[in-house]
């Protein structure tokens, strides 16, 4: 009876070890990913009010926001006035939704005074106002003032998940500036403004686009998530410290 009982404790040794030692594995794996969760959490507040100081901050002239940008490579969300003439022909369009419709947000370039460029995202049109002949009231001529938000250039395509931009429809899935600039049929050696401008909420002829899309209420919900991973540790150590007791209890 006891030989019996010896070669079935024997192989159960083995086994716990190996379970026991995954479980450690992965408490640390979760403890490890609460803690990352903490450091994000702290990174999104500190985001978050970057974005309420500068949208609640008066506009600045472009010379001073590209002066920013050229010192800290971030102009992310900082209000701007900027003077030129859209350049229509030239419109990007960026595949997006806007109060549960999918659509476009329109970038034109903006011609400046002084020849350069810069692309503006002049707002959302629904999908099947993509053509600007369908919509010719908004497309302004003339010199015009716009005001918007500042917003940094992606350095590359932010994710593998998102579609390749089809350019040749002129539909893009991410904020690619040099293609976009490079397709819009501006003229050769032009010099294009190191970041976007996205106008705000002043209406344009005809309702169209519409202005002040910029999301800034970003979600932040990295405490629960942190909880999530911390709780899920302490439940797998509830279990694993279990699991070392029974033997004793059994002997």
């Amino acid at each position: 009876m006891n030989a019996t009982t010896g070669l079935a404790a024997g192989p159960s040794r083995p086994r716990t070890a190996l379970l026991i030692g995954f479980g450690l594995v992965l408490f640390v794996i979760l403890i490890g990913l609460g803690t990352w969760q903490v450091q994000r959490l702290q990174w999104k507040e500190d985001l978050l009010a970057t974005i309420d100081k500068r949208t609640h901050s008066a506009p600045l002239p472009l010379a001073e926001v590209e002066r920013q940008f050229a010192a800290s490579h971030d102009v992310d969300y900082t209000p701007v006035t900027v003077t030129g003439t859209f350049l229509h022909q030239g419109e990007r369009h960026f595949f997006s939704t806007w109060e549960g419709d999918s659509g476009f947000n329109v970038y034109t370039p903006l011609q400046l005074e002084d020849g350069r460029f810069v692309l503006v995202n002049r707002g959302f049109v629904p999908y099947d106002l993509k053509d600007p002949a369908k919509r010719q009231k908004g497309e302004v001529a003339g010199k015009v003032t716009v005001t918007g938000l500042a917003r940094n250039p992606l350095p590359a395509k932010p994710s593998m998940m998102l579609p390749d931009n089809d350019v040749a429809k002129n539909i893009f899935f991410w904020k690619d500036r040099d293609v976009m600039a490079a397709t819009a049929g501006l003229p050769a050696g032009f010099v294009l403004v190191p970041f976007f401008i996205d106008a705000d909420k002043t209406p344009n002829p005809g309702g169209l686009p519409v202005g002040g899309v910029t999301i800034i209420d970003l979600p932040n919900n990295h405490l629960q998530y942190a909880l999530t991973w911390y709780g899920l540790a302490a439940a797998l150590a509830a279990v694993l410290i279990l699991r070392l007791r029974r033997p004793a209890k059994e002997a």
